[in-house]
């Protein structure tokens, strides 16, 4: 910083100098003035600074630039030229004139040119705005790819390499608090070691499952109708308890039937494709009394779990021919006739009562079809199979006594004659007989079944020892190699290799492959008389039925989960028919949603 002289600070300010001497009354008279040195005359009330004429210094000081151009406080000091009365030369912008006004404007109408531009411009202006802050963000919205609220693909989607994001907490594929110890396993038929692909320990406390509280699961609120069941599914009815999922069986009234039960499902949030798919499970109630009707199992995509609609002409079908298996009746004009003799007794012998196959081979081209299609184009055949973990019953065929154990299938269409599988030894292994029996019904004529009842662990059940045991089925999708393999009480109970399911010349069908399509999880607890005889006075409400956990493993060569793969897509044709999917008093395809069966070449239906 540069430091002033005191010579230099007497140049910059103008000081009074008074003399020792001086009086104070000396001190309030004003200074003498003098003429500035720049020629302009002072006015006495000025507050331009003079210098003294008593300075220190005898040489005259220069105003400064402040002095010079600072008006005086009292307008009646300042110069006349600025207090002037007179026209100035911008005084006609500032004053109207009519006539001028009226000459310039042609009569001041907006019919004018400069009133149109003038209109045009704030047209212009208004549009500019509103397709800014209106026209833009609704165009952005409609232009947008929306995500499915119906979680196919799993959360979040699955992209083309069957990728799932990562999800901030515990919301993966894969629950964190899965061990380290159990994300690998070694297979139950072929020795492989498997890569975990989805789980769920269910130990967070008081999780629920109404429609969007999980990013998986979806408890259904519905009469399950199909099976006549004596119970309501209500959301209510699940929920997560000590590390446990659990539902509940009651004996309250719900919807006007006696009992409320539950039913949740994975379908259409997370999908696999062949793998090992493990629960460890308590069944509910006692070893011994009949009558409850718990079940975890498992169903294509295409078909949801107690949407009528939905199900209608796909389900339990697995076929991809175009014959008469795809008819309905599994006839044309009577034939074969062996489908109309030796089926299910009950119905006239009569084998089939199924509508056909909505979504067949024989599907015409241009029909409405999901695909794909074979290198001929002809239509894949789709439908909504159905694989059962187990349901659990009491009582097993050639094994005396009362005596807990589980029902173990797959369930099919068309139908083999008399509904009897090729059970062979090449295609039927059961390692312990002793435990494990063929189930004497084979079916009827809604679905044909392929099933072996096998004692369960005693213990495992709710009010006898209350352990759990594991469950689960392994297999391989499609025809050559395929098969489903059941496991009870942690080891293998019984495998189907799919050779069994040939082509059955007696009926006229083809082979049905092991379920190829994506294939949801689902676990309920109801109670139906169409399932066995039931034993009301003796059983105890409510009743429980509890998960540990459930696991789902694949072969690290052929990981393949996801709701819509590219080879057999179902996010399309469920978008389309979206209200067959989410209205369960649609019970129908064709009566109730009045909908349109595909047509179908077989029987001379395309144009």
């Amino acid at each position: 910083m540069t430091s002033l002289s005191p010579t230099s600070m007497r140049n910059r300010f103008n000081y009074q100098v008074v003399s020792v001497g001086d009086s104070t009354p000396d001190l309030l008279t004003p200074p003498s003035r003098a003429t500035p040195q720049g020629g302009y005359p002072q006015s006495q009330r000025s507050i331009r600074a003079s210098h003294s004429t008593s300075s220190l210094r005898s040489d005259p000081v220069p105003p400064s630039i402040s002095e010079k151009y600072v008006l005086p406080l009292d307008p009646r000091e300042m110069p006349g030229s600025l207090l002037s009365d007179r026209p100035e030369a911008d005084d006609a912008l500032h004053e109207p004139d009519p006539g001028r006004d009226h000459r310039v404007d042609k009569g001041g109408s907006i019919i004018s040119r400069r009133g149109f531009m003038n209109l045009g411009c704030l047209v212009l202006l208004v549009t500019g705005i509103v397709t800014l802050f209106a026209g833009y963000p609704i165009a952005e919205y409609l232009s947008r790819k929306h995500g499915s609220n119906l979680g196919g693909f799993g959360l979040g989607g699955v992209n083309a390499s069957g990728q799932v994001p990562d999800i901030l907490g515990n919301w993966g594929l894969i629950d964190l608090d899965t061990p380290d110890d159990v994300r690998t396993k070694v297979d139950y038929v072929t020795g492989d070691t498997w890569q975990l692909v989805f789980s769920d320990e269910f130990n967070t406390e008081g999780r629920t499952f109404y429609p969007g509280d999980d990013p998986y699961w979806e408890a259904v609120d519905l009469h399950y109708w199909q099976t006549n069941n004596k119970e309501w599914y209500d959301p209510r009815a699940i929920t997560t308890r000590n590390g446990s999922l659990e539902i509940t069986l009651s004996h309250e009234p719900e919807h006007g039937l006696e009992y409320t039960g539950g039913m949740m499902s994975t379908w259409n949030k997370f999908c696999f494709t062949g793998g090992l798919v493990e629960a460890q499970v308590m069944l509910p109630g006692f070893n011994n009394i009949h009558g409850l009707w718990p079940a975890v199992w498992a169903m294509g995509n295409l078909g949801r779990a107690g949407y009528g609609a939905s199900l209608d002409g796909l389900w339990p079908y697995t076929y991809d021919a175009c014959d008469v298996g795809t008819v309905k009746n599994q006839t044309i004009g009577g034939e074969p006739h062996n489908a109309t003799i030796n089926g299910d007794a009950g119905n006239g012998g009569v084998l089939s009562f199924l509508p056909g196959q909505r979504l067949s081979r024989c599907t015409c081209p241009g029909e409405s079809h999901p695909g794909p299609v074979h290198s001929n184009n002809e239509y894949v055949g789709r439908s909504a199979p159905e694989i059962d973990m187990f349901e659990a019953q009491i009582g097993v065929d050639g094994i005396p006594g009362d005596i807990g154990a589980v029902s173990q299938s797959g369930q099919w269409g068309p139908f083999n004659y008399n509904y009897t599988w090729f059970n062979t030894s090449d295609t039927l292994y059961i390692p312990d007989d002793t435990v494990s029996r063929l189930n004497n019904y084979r079916g009827g004529v809604y679905q044909q079944a392929t099933s072996v009842v096998t004692v369960t662990d005693q213990e495992a059940y709710e009010f006898n020892g209350a352990k759990y045991t594991t469950y689960g089925f392994q297999y391989q999708p499609g025809f050559e190699g395929a098969y489903i393999a059941w496991i009870a009480n942690r080891k293998l109970a019984w495998v189907l290799h799919q050779e069994g399911m040939a082509a059955d010349p007696r009926v006229e069908i083809s082979a049905r492959p092991v379920p190829q399509e994506p294939m949801y999880l689902i676990a309920n607890l109801g109670i139906s008389e169409n399932f066995g005889f039931v034993d009301y006075e003796h059983l105890q409400f409510p009743s429980t039925l509890r998960i540990d956990w459930i696991r789902v493993y694949q072969d690290p060569k052929k990981i393949n989960i996801g709701c819509d793969p590219p080879d057999f897509p179902t996010a399309a044709y469920i978008k389309e028919y979206i209200q067959a999917y989410t209205n369960p008093n649609l019970t129908t395809w064709v009566d109730d949603f009045k909908q349109t069966n595909p047509k179908n070449r077989l029987l001379d239906q395309c144009d």
